[in-house]
């Protein structure tokens, strides 16, 4: 009768991939294909939560961090960027270290576990300044995990300090980095690059960044950035080299895919993503990664309901508080800096999809404070003059 059911609610052209799923077996290339040209969203949704639940039982982490994001002025000019300083768009920023200073205390009452500093690439950016970055912003907060720069950071922070990428990564450690953020390349696709990004960093540049911080201890995230002009089979190769590259280094922690917004780039033409779009695309992540602990659901990009829908279909993290988020913003409004879930919010936003709500750090240990919670978030809230 069970059967019946599952053959039911698979159907019969996704049966193959129900057969491997259970018993353990890796997708093929083609099995990805196959669920990207199927419609059956529900069949899809459900072989990912067999997975997701093997792996994590009904637990969803999150993590407290703060975003910082330090500058919009970036050479690389690519067309699916709305966050880069531009004519009509946002106005060009650089901050400086005594803005970070002051945008890290902002925050200092209020129990961050996480900070993510990513921003444009910026020649005129010396080699101190992101040391002196990091150092300052551990000297405020040493117990903090700074996750920062994305490959194509990495490269230019080495050009200017005239480095390897192995002795700025190992420069960068020293002075207070403990993991990478994923993105810097989108998908990898030789052509995807060639029409949208071709003056950064190409798909073997952001795979030898990630072999050095692997070589040298350096944890990392992955990300798949879809719904611009990538067609299915990019998507594929792109999860298949990511995995490939996590059977050889084994130091991704998670992998997140973004839904991509055309608002304010050259590729506003295109339509917007639906949340099916969302949660295929997390689903099906979840079946080719099998060698990934964890796929992330970042609310920002695909809206706290969609990220709550997507706890069952792969997905088993929900990203953070986040505070101060400036590169996509989910009414493309440039002005609205406020993107932030209170704990209380995450937390029953987790519960309401009947998952258990683990705090987490950022590899993944879970934070267990030992005191009320909800008084935290009314004391830092209301430092912050934050109406919730």
């Amino acid at each position: 009768m069970q059967q019946d059911f599952i053959e039911n609610l698979v159907g019969e052209p996704l049966i193959d991939i129900y057969e491997k799923v259970m018993d353990g077996k890796r997708l093929s290339y083609n099995d990805g294909l196959k669920l990207y040209h199927s419609n059956n969203l529900t069949a899809i949704g459900f072989l990912a939560n067999i997975i997701r639940e093997q792996k994590h039982h009904q637990n969803t982490y999150f993590v407290r961090n703060q975003h910082i994001n330090y500058t919009n002025i970036c050479n690389k000019f690519c067309k699916f960027c709305g966050f880069y300083a531009k004519k009509g768009g946002p106005k060009p920023y650089e901050m400086s270290l005594e803005k970070i200073r002051s945008v890290v205390k902002k925050y200092i009452n209020y129990p961050l576990t996480e900070i993510h500093i990513v921003g444009g690439v910026n020649p005129r950016l010396s080699y101190n300044y992101y040391l002196d970055m990091l150092r300052m912003i551990k000297e405020i907060r040493p117990d903090v995990h700074i996750k920062a720069f994305t490959a194509v950071e990495i490269v230019e922070i080495a050009r200017v300090g005239k480095v390897s990428i192995e002795n700025a990564l190992k420069d960068l450690i020293e002075a207070g980095l403990d993991s990478l953020p994923g993105g810097g390349i989108e998908v990898l696709s030789k052509r995807v690059h060639q029409e949208l990004f071709q003056k950064k960093l190409d798909g073997d540049g952001w795979l030898d960044v990630a072999r050095t911080a692997a070589k040298i201890g350096l944890k990392q995230y992955a990300t798949m950035l879809y719904g611009h002009i990538e067609t299915a089979e990019e998507r594929i190769e792109h999860l298949i080299q990511l995995r490939e590259l996590q059977d050889e280094t084994n130091h991704f922690l998670c992998m997140t895919p973004l839904s991509f917004h055309p608002e304010g780039t050259e590729l506003s033409h295109i339509s917007t993503l639906t949340g099916y779009d969302d949660l295929k695309n997390i689903a099906i992540s979840r079946l080719m990664l099998d060698n990934f602990d964890h796929i992330k659901s970042f609310w920002i990009m695909n809206t706290p309901e969609i990220t709550q829908m997507s706890l069952w279909y792969g997905a088993d993290d929900a990203d953070g508080l986040v505070q101060d988020y400036e590169i996509t913003y989910i009414t493309g409004d440039y002005g609205n800096k406020k993107q932030f879930l209170t704990y209380d919010n995450m937390t029953r936003m987790i519960r309401e999809a009947n998952r258990n709500p683990i705090e987490r750090d950022s590899l993944y240990r879970e934070i267990n404070r030992g005191e009320n919670n909800s008084n935290i978030r009314t004391k830092a809230m209301k430092r912050l003059h934050v109406i919730k």
